[in-house]
C-alpha cells in the first residue's frame, strides 16, 4: 500500500483516522542507527508502527522491530511524543491518519537482520551518514531529537 505524507500543506486531504504509532532509536555497540528502507514511501525511517488492540506500547514497540528488522529489543525510554495535526499522511485505500507517534530508545537484545513486506532494506547506519539519507522531515525530527542528550522528551 502506497502513501504520501504532507506537512503542513493546505492543500492536504483532510485526516479521517488517528492510530497511535510508535518509532524505535536503536543503537548497536558502535552508535549506528538501526534504519529501514520503507516500502510504502520509498524513504528510509526508523522501524516502527500503529498500536493494535491487546498490547502494551512497550509490547508495539518490540514487535514492530522485530516484524521490520528482524531484531529482538527491550524499550529503554521515550524520547518524543509527536502530534502535529497539520502532519498526515494519505494511504491508497482512502485512509488519511493525522500523525500521532511516540518515539522511543530502545536496546538490541538478539535476533538476526531480516527484511519484510514493509521493509526491504535493514541497515546500521552510522550518525554521520544519516544526513546522506532520503528521509521524511518528521523522521528526521525523531532521529534528532533522540540523539540530543535530553533528559526528557521531547513534544511536539
Amino acid at each position: 500500500m502506497g502513501r504520501i505524507d504532507y506537512v503542513n500543506d493546505p492543500n492536504a486531504p483532510k485526516a479521517n483516522s488517528v492510530v497511535p504509532s510508535v518509532v524505535a532509536i536503536v543503537q548497536d555497540d558502535a552508535g549506528r542507527v538501526l534504519m529501514i528502507h520503507r516500502t510504502d514511501n520509498d524513504k528510509w525511517a526508523l522501524p516502527g508502527g500503529g498500536h493494535d488492540v491487546g498490547e502494551s506500547i512497550a509490547t508495539t514497540v518490540e514487535r514492530e522491530v522485530r516484524e521490520e528488522t528482524g531484531y529482538d529489543v527491550r524499550v529503554d525510554t521515550i524520547t518524543g511524543i509527536y502530534t502535529n495535526p497539520d502532519h498526515v499522511m494519505a494511504y491508497d485505500d482512502g485512509e488519511v491518519r493525522q500523525q500521532f507517534s511516540i518515539a522511543f530508545r530502545a536496546t538490541l537484545v538478539g535476533g538476526e537482520s531480516r527484511t519484510s513486506s514493509e521493509s526491504d532494506q535493514v541497515e546500521w547506519v552510522e550518525q554521520t551518514d544519516l544526513g546522506a539519507l532520503n528521509l521524511h522531515p518528521s523522521m528526521r525530527q525523531r532521529i534528532a531529537d533522540a540523539l540530543s542528550g535530553e533528559d526528557r522528551p521531547a513534544i511536539r
